[in-house]
């Protein structure tokens, strides 16, 4: 549980972190010259470690909890985006912040070591043809969908790649690992989320991807999991995470509305 948990923190804090190095690097270099700012390209190498960070995660805890703590990123890129990015913190953000770190906390002492699943038969193929079904719903949203569409299907992107993760085999040879087809669903997942959360920001404002992404990645991975992948919680502890979830939900919510993760977005 340890490392589960630490291994999520980590991927949080991480995660936060490189949207700010990446947000101060677009802003001295622009279009594909961003990509050759060392703080861009520290920023993309930070997010890949927190990628598999977040896998030894899934394969650790619940999803609603490794979905939570992720979640969470968007309080360290509010508190990083004041001294690095000039942006405002409002009170409510503090207050905000400080409830989902609470939430945290609870959903921290209620979470267990859970088993190792390996997704097969009717759930496999459901989760498969759900991520193609993804892909050919970004394909026809890309070019004029609104920015809520565009988020809401980067949103079941994270998603997929948190249940492809904690469904996916993990012993074994390596070949066999990476070769099956829960590893193409984190792969896949992974890209179309990606492809549709800078198309949403294209599109609309930053607060409003964040956000659906906050809700969505959380509660859609949370029922998946404790409806067929074995993700329990600690006796007697089901009301307090349930309202832990749902103060942190809140909390990520304001917070990635709020005009320093805007900052950091823009």
């Amino acid at each position: 549980m340890i490392v589960g948990l630490l291994a999520a923190v980590g991927a949080s804090i991480g995660y936060g972190v490189a949207t700010i190095m990446q947000a101060v690097g677009t802003r001295r270099a622009h279009g594909m010259a961003a990509f050759g700012n060392p703080l861009v390209l520290g920023g993309l190498a930070l997010d890949g470690a927190c990628f598999l960070l977040s896998l030894l995660a899934f394969a650790r805890l619940p999803l609603f909890a490794v979905e939570t703590v992720i979640a969470a990123s968007v309080v360290v890129v509010v508190l990083l985006a004041r001294p690095f990015l000039g942006a405002p913190l409002r009170p409510v953000d503090l207050a905000a912040a400080v409830g989902v770190v609470l939430s945290l906390v609870v959903l921290a002492a209620a979470s267990g070591d859970q088993p190792p699943v390996q997704a097969h038969g009717v759930f496999l193929t459901a989760t498969v043809v759900g991520a193609g079904a993804l892909a050919v719903l970004l394909a026809a949203a890309y070019a004029t969908g609104p920015a809520w569409l565009l988020g809401l299907v980067s949103a079941l992107g994270y998603a997929g790649v948190a249940i492809g993760a904690r469904g996916a085999r993990t012993d074994g040879p390596l070949l066999h690992v990476v070769l099956q087809p829960m590893a193409a669903v984190v792969v896949g997942c992974g890209v179309i989320a990606v492809v549709a959360y800078v198309r949403a920001l294209e599109r609309g404002p930053v607060g409003l991807a964040a956000a659906t992404v906050s809700v969505v990645e959380v509660l859609v991975p949370g029922l998946v999991g404790a409806a067929f992948l074995g993700d329990t919680v600690r006796a007697g502890w089901l009301p307090a995470v349930v309202l832990a979830v749902g103060v942190a939900l809140a909390g990520c919510v304001v917070l990635a509305r709020s005009p320093a993760n805007e900052a950091a977005g823009g």
